[in-house]
Protein backbone atom coordinates (compact mmCIF):
# COMPACT_ATOMS: atom_id res chain seq x y z
CA UNK A 1 0.00 0.00 0.00
CA UNK A 2 2.95 2.39 0.34
CA UNK A 3 4.20 1.49 -2.55
CA UNK A 4 0.95 2.65 -4.38
CA UNK A 5 0.79 5.77 -2.37
CA UNK A 6 4.54 6.76 -3.23
CA UNK A 7 3.57 5.79 -7.07
CA UNK A 8 0.96 8.90 -6.45
CA UNK A 9 2.90 11.04 -5.09
CA UNK A 10 5.21 11.12 -7.39
CA UNK A 11 3.36 11.48 -10.33
CA UNK A 12 1.88 14.34 -8.58
CA UNK A 13 5.54 15.85 -8.45
CA UNK A 14 6.61 14.79 -12.35
CA UNK A 15 3.41 15.88 -13.58
CA UNK A 16 3.46 19.47 -11.30
CA UNK A 17 6.57 21.44 -12.77
CA UNK A 18 5.48 20.44 -15.95
CA UNK A 19 1.83 21.78 -15.73
CA UNK A 20 3.58 25.21 -14.17
CA UNK A 21 5.98 25.74 -17.36
CA UNK A 22 2.89 25.23 -19.21
CA UNK A 23 0.97 27.73 -17.41
CA UNK A 24 4.03 30.20 -17.25
CA UNK A 25 3.96 29.70 -21.25
CA UNK A 26 0.40 30.61 -21.68
CA UNK A 27 0.62 34.09 -19.06
CA UNK A 28 3.88 34.78 -21.10
CA UNK A 29 1.42 34.71 -24.26
CA UNK A 30 -1.27 36.59 -22.92
CA UNK A 31 1.04 39.03 -21.24
CA UNK A 32 2.41 40.03 -24.56
CA UNK A 33 -1.12 40.08 -25.85
CA UNK A 34 -1.48 42.90 -23.10
CA UNK A 35 1.33 44.76 -24.15
CA UNK A 36 0.61 44.74 -27.65
CA UNK A 37 -2.87 46.12 -27.24
CA UNK A 38 -1.13 48.67 -24.62
CA UNK A 39 1.07 49.74 -27.75
CA UNK A 40 -1.50 49.90 -30.44
CA UNK A 41 -3.98 51.79 -27.59
CA UNK A 42 -1.24 54.37 -27.33
CA UNK A 43 -2.02 54.10 -23.46
CA UNK A 44 1.81 55.90 -22.57
CA UNK A 45 0.28 59.30 -24.91
CA UNK A 46 -2.63 58.92 -22.59
CA UNK A 47 -1.13 58.79 -19.40
CA UNK A 48 1.30 61.60 -20.46
CA UNK A 49 -1.82 63.63 -21.05
CA UNK A 50 -3.31 63.09 -17.91
CA UNK A 51 -0.26 63.31 -15.58
CA UNK A 52 0.58 66.74 -17.58
CA UNK A 53 -1.86 69.18 -16.36
CA UNK A 54 -0.62 71.93 -19.17
CA UNK A 55 -2.26 69.42 -21.79
CA UNK A 56 -5.47 68.33 -19.68
CA UNK A 57 -5.70 72.35 -19.17
CA UNK A 58 -5.21 72.95 -23.28
CA UNK A 59 -7.59 70.01 -24.21
CA UNK A 60 -10.58 70.79 -21.74
CA UNK A 61 -10.68 74.05 -22.98
CA UNK A 62 -10.86 73.12 -26.74
CA UNK A 63 -12.94 70.34 -25.98
CA UNK A 64 -15.30 73.21 -24.03
CA UNK A 65 -15.12 75.44 -27.15
CA UNK A 66 -16.02 72.81 -29.62
CA UNK A 67 -19.17 72.00 -27.68
CA UNK A 68 -20.06 75.45 -26.97
CA UNK A 69 -19.87 76.34 -30.87
CA UNK A 70 -21.59 73.31 -31.68
CA UNK A 71 -24.94 73.92 -29.25
CA UNK A 72 -24.75 77.54 -30.58
CA UNK A 73 -24.68 76.47 -34.43
CA UNK A 74 -27.19 73.90 -33.95
CA UNK A 75 -29.55 75.99 -31.95
CA UNK A 76 -29.13 78.73 -34.86
CA UNK A 77 -30.16 75.96 -37.85
CA UNK A 78 -33.12 73.99 -36.02
CA UNK A 79 -34.07 77.42 -34.65
CA UNK A 80 -33.79 78.77 -38.62
CA UNK A 81 -35.56 75.67 -39.74
CA UNK A 82 -38.70 76.07 -37.30
CA UNK A 83 -39.08 79.88 -38.14
CA UNK A 84 -38.96 79.17 -41.87
CA UNK A 85 -41.52 75.78 -41.24
CA UNK A 86 -43.56 78.23 -39.14
CA UNK A 87 -43.47 80.58 -41.84
CA UNK A 88 -45.63 78.26 -44.25
CA UNK A 89 -48.25 78.17 -42.09
CA UNK A 90 -48.99 82.07 -42.13
CA UNK A 91 -51.99 81.67 -44.76
CA UNK A 92 -53.57 79.20 -42.02
CA UNK A 93 -56.37 81.32 -39.98
CA UNK A 94 -55.99 80.41 -36.49
CA UNK A 95 -52.10 79.93 -36.22
CA UNK A 96 -51.44 82.33 -39.22
CA UNK A 97 -53.05 85.33 -37.45
CA UNK A 98 -51.15 84.03 -34.00
CA UNK A 99 -47.77 83.45 -35.83
CA UNK A 100 -48.61 86.96 -37.84
CA UNK A 101 -48.69 88.33 -34.28
CA UNK A 102 -45.43 87.48 -32.95
CA UNK A 103 -43.66 88.13 -36.14
CA UNK A 104 -45.35 91.76 -35.73
CA UNK A 105 -43.87 91.98 -32.65
CA UNK A 106 -40.73 90.47 -33.18
CA UNK A 107 -40.12 93.00 -36.52
CA UNK A 108 -40.94 95.36 -33.85
CA UNK A 109 -37.92 94.84 -31.27
CA UNK A 110 -35.34 94.61 -33.88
Amino acid sequence: MGDAGSNTKRYEVEEHPFELRHEVKRLNARLDKIADSLEKSEFKDILENYTNPKKRIITNLMAGISRGLGLSLGTFVILGLLGYILSLFLDVPVIGEYLGEIKKYIDANS
